[in-house]
């Protein structure tokens, strides 16, 4: 079913493009299809020195374009001269507390570059389709344990979620304008705590315990009992690719989660996990005294993925245990030099569409 629905991408002539291809989710995906022999071209920044991208030596490996989505007249430029027929579009400044740190440059990206990026499209003549990727982090956090659905109130509590909450307006308005003019087709998708191998970014869990392992650094838990949907990067990937399949089919979709079938996992479930899966090698603490202090982030997060198991036969591979595993598994065998980060990668994605 995987391998299917990713072939049915080779039928279109024109190329699939992604947005933030740099970034850790748009490496994967762009590993994802090319192993499948789809054409794949990619717009974003310039790719940070420590990530999956640089690792991977992917720099010119296919057509890409360095820009910055907030620069219409470019974006639009390049946008034209791709012609793509499906857009996946990740771009996005993505880390909850560097939104604190500078908010104004978080609503930019994520909001006006969205809406840069939906615009350009409008320009096609050929029918685009979008996949726009927003966050599990829009719902309105109550703070209590259930599981959101897509059509369960929209609210940022943080300058990271409320962007998002942005872009969820932004795709909303273009949808209803290509639909009034019978042009291009949208949905947005929501996903939780991607996971897996290569994933260096700030303020994240499994990559602070990483970078623990490899200078020696003490890993700062800030909520050991918060709960997040940890899954493996490559699941909801499939589930965008599902999601585009089925709007090219002429499903009507506004917006859709892919996240874990089992409840949440505890951040000190990972770290036991982590502990016995990378033998202890790695320092952390938890904070003593928490009772005043500002919380930044929700503690708990779940997501209801009914709609996309009924309605696109979507199911996650791994479960989240499994999923940490093969993460941990992914990092030990490129620190200790057993394999390349690219024969790492190769192993996951061949496990992913032959199981």
């Amino acid at each position: 079913m995987r391998i299917e629905s990713i072939n049915k991408l080779k039928k279109i002539s024109r190329p699939v493009l992604i947005t933030g291809h740099t970034g850790f989710k748009g490496t994967w995906l762009t590993l994802l299809l090319e192993s499948q022999g789809i054409e794949v071209m990619g717009i974003s920044l310039e790719p940070d020195k420590s990530s999956l991208y640089t690792k991977l030596n992917r720099e010119g490996k296919i057509y890409e374009k360095f820009l910055d989505i907030c620069d219409f007249e470019m974006l639009k430029s390049t946008i034209a001269q791709i012609k793509p027929a499906i857009i996946f579009h990740f771009a996005a400044q993505s880390l909850v507390l560097e939104s604190y740190r500078d908010p104004l440059s978080t609503f930019k990206t994520n909001v006006i570059g969205t809406a840069n990026l939906l615009e350009s499209v409008s320009s096609l003549k050929d029918e685009t389709t979008v996949v726009a990727i927003t966050t599990d982090k829009v719902y309105e956090n109550l703070g209590i344990m259930r599981k959101y659905k897509e059509d369960d109130k929209l609210k940022g509590k943080d300058p990271y979620s409320a962007s998002k909450v942005g872009a969820e307006s932004v795709i909303s308005s273009w949808k209803n304008i290509w639909t009034i003019n019978q042009s291009h087709k949208i949905c947005s998708a929501r996903a939780g705590n991607v996971i897996g191998g290569g994933d260096l970014s700030k303020d994240r869990l499994i990559p602070d315990i990483i970078r623990s392992i490899t200078d020696g650094s003490t890993v700062r838990i800030r909520n050991p009992k918060s709960r997040r949907p940890w899954q493996h990067v490559l699941d909801p990937l499939v589930g965008y690719v599902y999601a585009a399949n089925a709007l090219l089919e002429g499903e009507i979709i506004e917006s859709i989660n892919f996240g874990p079938s089992e409840n949440s996992l505890l951040v000190e479930d990972v770290l036991g996990i982590a502990s016995s899966e990378l033998n202890n090698n790695f320092k952390y603490t938890v904070p003593q005294n928490t009772s005043n202090k500002v919380d930044l982030e929700s503690k708990y997060l779940d997501l209801d993925s009914a709609f996309a198991i009924q309605n696109l036969k979507w199911l996650p591979m791994w479960d989240q245990k499994e999923a940490l595993i093969r993460t941990f598994t992914w990092w030990n065998s490129v620190i200790s030099n057993k394999m390349s980060a690219h024969e790492a990668c190769k192993i996951d994605i061949e496990d992913l569409l032959k199981k």
